[in-house]
């Protein structure tokens, strides 16, 4: 019998598909430190992990077993997955599944950025009751989605889900990416219906400079931040961005002085630099929406995540 550890967690529905296929499941998660170990004893020859636990080389080297690693989303940045790979092991992940709650969450942010909702959620518990009138005031000079143009840089299967919610709401699309020329976009209406936009790609400086709101969907090379003091010089003032990709795609120390300048109106983050102690500086800025890293995660996301994990599982072992 195979046996698979879920060290991050797996759905149900993905534990009886492989149990059914005779695989044996343990969804359970083994600190950092003790992971080698775990694995040696119960020759678990499948890893699945999301963001949480790493599989660097040492592990690997730890756990000749391996056989197969598999990654619940889009990113491997925890996974030396070239190194794996030359050492004879299947690397797998679900880039399919997580697209949309991404997307939807990055509209959660800006809905919650132009009405600044972020802030008066915090601020009406604490004073609603006797400040009501100047909450009311200060809150209400908040704009519309509607016609603003949303720059999209990285623009595979998350950054394409985010055009199509975008064209949906009325906003105007910008996008770039280093392998993509042009996209179609195909909306679907409650009626069955369908309409198709193409989307051409822009040099990155056009996007910034025209974009009134940047969202990133880039995968991270290397340590080096995509946008700095110069991206951000090139945003129109009083612009926002939105990070539900990486952590450290932005320098958020040049993004605080930014926002404190005024330079840009606000920004929403997912992700972070240190996680998961990001700086308590960045979470106490007022301009700033945030949440924990919870982009695929949602009820809907999970299940296909954990489904397409357990497909190609069943289909690597049926090759062998």
């Amino acid at each position: 019998m195979i046996n698979i550890l879920a060290n991050d967690g797996i759905s149900e529905s993905a534990i009886e598909l492989l149990r059914e296929k005779g695989f044996n499941v343990t969804n359970e998660h083994i600190n950092q430190d003790s992971l080698a170990e775990s694995i040696n004893k119960n020759n678990y020859e499948v890893i699945l992990v999301r963001s949480a636990t790493k599989i660097r080389k040492e592990l690997i080297d730890k756990c000749p077993n391996i056989k197969l690693i598999g990654r619940g989303g889009v990113g491997m940045d925890n996974i030396d997955v070239e190194y794996a790979i030359d050492k004879g092991i299947k690397v797998i992940n679900t880039p399919k599944a997580s697209s949309l709650s991404v997307a939807e969450l990055v509209f959660a942010h800006l809905f919650g950025m132009v009405r600044s909702l972020y802030d008066s959620n915090r601020k009406m518990p604490m004073n609603g009751e006797k400040d009501f009138k100047k909450l009311k005031k200060s809150y209400s000079s908040g704009s519309e989605l509607f016609g603003k143009t949303l720059g999209i840089i990285g623009f595979g299967r998350i950054g394409q889900e985010v055009a199509r919610i975008a064209i949906a709401l009325g906003m105007k699309v910008l996008a770039h990416d280093k392998t993509i020329s042009e996209a179609n976009i195909t909306l679907k209406f409650f009626d069955d219906s369908k309409k198709t936009f193409t989307i051409e790609t822009d040099p990155i400086n056009t996007v910034l400079e025209r974009s009134d709101f940047i969202t990133l969907h880039i995968p991270k090379i290397d340590d080096k931040p995509v946008i700095t003091a110069k991206e951000i010089k090139l945003m129109k003032t009083g612009a926002g961005i939105i990070n539900t990709s990486r952590g450290g795609l932005i320098d958020e120390d040049i993004l605080m002085f930014s926002l404190e300048k005024k330079k840009l109106a606000y920004a929403a983050l997912d992700v972070f630099s240190n996680e998961p102690t990001p700086s308590i500086h960045l979470l106490m800025q007022e301009n700033i929406s945030l949440t924990p890293h919870i982009g695929a995660a949602t009820r809907e996301a999970q299940e296909r995540v954990g489904t397409e994990l357990a497909e190609k599982i069943i289909k690597f072992y049926n090759k062998k």
